[in-house]
């Protein structure tokens, strides 16, 4: 028996994202529209709206759908950005940013994966402004840059110096940074000459690989 997708995105979207903070009624609305379930292996896809990450292979996961929605909302996105994500995986959260952005450079260090996400992508619709590019995210995508936000969805042990170059005066960084334990979710944002930065919460992420990540 097939389940019922939709019903399951909607139960997703009020019981595990706006019950526990999640307000932005655009980032709401995309992650209730997206197909969560064709960004997921089809061996765990009975699994996909669990308020859990699940793994897409290569040692990386999809993350908690609440975190992609806290993540997303702490860009702050109004709609007519140029945004890079870290850690394109299976391409689900590109597929979300696709929504709320006018354009999307996702990133992955591990080319069986960024394949796969230009796939998911083209196959759900989402890709007319999304860039899939293979390479180290660590390092960001200069080639795109500036950026109004980045996300990266891998912890590191610093704040790539890297990224925060590549944002626009008043752009944000949301990144998980800390010990592969247990991460610090930080907001940077650049500002001439500065940045400033602050703490949103606490996460687990698989590591941020590449030359500004773990070694």
């Amino acid at each position: 028996m097939i389940p019922d997708w939709a019903s399951e995105r909607r139960m997703m979207v009020e019981r595990q994202l706006r019950a526990r903070g999640v307000t932005d009624k655009r980032v709401l609305d995309a992650m209730r529209q997206i197909p969560r379930e064709q960004f997921v292996p089809e061996e765990s896809r009975v699994l996909t709206y669990r308020d859990e990450p699940l793994p897409i292979g290569y040692g990386q996961t999809i993350s908690q759908p609440y975190m992609t929605a806290f993540m997303t909302q702490c860009m702050e996105l109004k709609g007519d950005e140029t945004v890079l994500e870290v850690g394109a995986g299976s391409g689900y959260h590109a597929a979300v940013l696709s929504l709320l952005a006018a354009r999307v450079v996702t990133i992955e260090i591990v080319p069986a994966l960024a394949a796969m996400a230009q796939r998911n992508l083209e196959k759900t619709g989402y890709s007319a402004n999304v860039v899939v590019v293979e390479g180290d995210g660590s390092a960001g995508c200069a080639e795109h840059a500036p950026y109004d936000a980045i996300s990266v969805a891998a912890c590191a042990p610093d704040v790539p110096q890297a990224l925060v170059a590549q944002l626009k005066d008043g752009g944000r960084l949301v990144i998980p940074v800390g010990p592969i334990t247990e991460q610090a979710l930080l907001v940077v944002t650049r500002r001439p000459g500065r940045t400033e930065q602050r703490t949103a919460g606490f996460c687990r992420f698989v590591p941020l690989r590449g030359g500004q990540g773990w070694r």
